[in-house]
């Protein structure tokens, strides 16, 4: 699938099967993560990959909009880092996170998996 492709296809998928996502598709999605812009090129970023169940329903309790979260096989909580942004602009990390997210969400896509924001 082509970068436009990716582009125009994109959906938020909130109902999931419990077909297992595979280590190189985490890997790839994470690498599409990490190839965000990011101001100063400071990657104010991490990832945490949850794919332990009752982790996910915490994440599930925890957030208003992730309900989902419980069906997923696995979760991807993008995290900012403001220690990492400029000095005198901490809330950059905000836009480059976003950058981010939206890679991984086109990665799912052109991996022909199911993703969603909450945000």
């Amino acid at each position: 699938m082509d970068a436009m492709q990716a582009l125009l296809t994109r959906r938020s998928i909130r109902k999931f099967t419990n077909e297992p996502v595979s280590t190189k598709d985490v890997q790839a999605l994470l690498r599409a993560g990490m190839q965000a812009p990011s101001a100063n090129n400071s990657q104010p970023w991490h990832f945490i990959v949850v794919r332990d169940p009752e982790a996910r329903r915490k994440i599930a309790e925890s957030h208003p909009f992730a309900k989902m979260a419980t069906e997923a096989p696995v979760v991807i909580v993008p995290c900012g880092d403001p220690g990492l942004s400029f000095a005198d602009r901490p809330a950059f990390w905000v836009q480059d996170v976003s950058a981010a997210t939206e890679n991984l969400l086109l990665a799912a896509t052109a991996l022909g998996l199911g993703a969603v924001w909450c945000g």
